[in-house]
């Protein structure tokens, strides 16, 4: 099944049963580890030769019902780059302001008290997706920091950020890579190293630990939806009746639309509650914030 409106209606049961690659929690399982798949998807994916990696930090992954969330990113580093994996199946219109923060988070990490900037780490952020979150119909975006008044001038501060999309994966020529995209929405190994993956993924669902895990993951991510699904409507709902917001004042609107989306309602459904396209919805709540 890779339909991912169809998964949103499986129980967390059904969810692992059908979960492959694509799903995060399995992703971010697999190749921390696994070092040496991890390595050589970075390799295939960026097109160079690492020498090592070892992963870097403490796995956390018991839910805590008073936080945010977990973090499902792959922190992988050798002696001289840092490398930060996450796979994202859909879009939160917020993975460049992720990037950004992640980059941030390896920079702080790669330094310590007293050594010197030209210290840092070749840093390498990369997100996997499934949609084309750019909307250019490229199945790579890779992004660094240029000279706005000349292009031909980069800033070589040696920190590159990089977008893989799944659906546009026909477009590629390095077949490594296509293959492995493939499999995201396919679910069919095409490659030695796709057939791996494939292997892994099956092993790994029956890990009853990390099956109980996801479980409670699952759970946890169900409840914050439904109560801030409810939370966002009602509030919506109560602030819409106000004659300002029936008269369509933007002011009203955005605070409406920046305190709907702050409950994790889907964007979607924002936009029915405003009677307005998601476009609107983002624009809305941007000016608001």
């Amino acid at each position: 099944m890779n339909n991912i409106n169809e998964m949103q209606n499986l129980t967390p049961e059904e969810k692992w049963k059908n979960a492959t690659i694509a799903n995060n929690f399995l992703f971010y399982k697999i190749m921390r580890h696994n070092e040496d798949i991890c390595k050589q998807l970075i390799e295939i994916l960026l097109d160079i030769e690492i020498d090592r990696i070892e992963m870097r930090g403490e796995e956390t992954i018991e839910v805590d019902w008073g936080a945010k969330g977990i973090r499902l990113d792959v922190y992988a580093r050798n002696q001289t780059q840092a490398f930060n994996l996450e796979m994202q199946t859909s879009d939160t219109k917020e993975l460049p302001e992720r990037a950004r923060y992640y980059q941030g988070v390896i920079d702080v990490d790669s330094l310590n008290s007293g050594e010197k900037y030209s210290q840092l780490k070749d840093s390498y952020i990369i997100f996997i997706c499934i949609s084309d979150i750019f909307h250019k119909g490229l199945a790579q975006y890779t992004f660094e920091n240029i000279c706005i008044e000349n292009k031909d001038l980069s800033l070589n501060d040696r920190a590159r950020k990089y977008f893989f999309i799944s659906d546009n994966c026909d477009t590629i020529t390095n077949e490594e890579q296509k293959a492995f995209l493939r499999l995201l929405t396919t679910n069919k190994s095409s490659s030695d190293f796709t057939e791996k993956i494939a292997h892994l993924t099956e092993d790994a669902k029956h890990n009853l630990e990390w099956k109980r895990q996801y479980m409670e993951w699952e759970r946890q991510r169900t409840y914050d939806y439904e109560n801030g699904k409810e939370a966002g409507r009602t509030e919506g709902l109560k602030l819409g009746r106000d004659e300002g917001f029936r008269l369509g004042r933007d002011e009203e609107r955005s605070k409406i639309a920046l305190s709907m989306l702050n409950r994790n309602m889907p964007l979607s459904e924002v936009a029915a509650i405003l009677d307005t396209t998601e476009e609107k919805v983002m624009e809305l709540a941007k000016s608001e914030a």
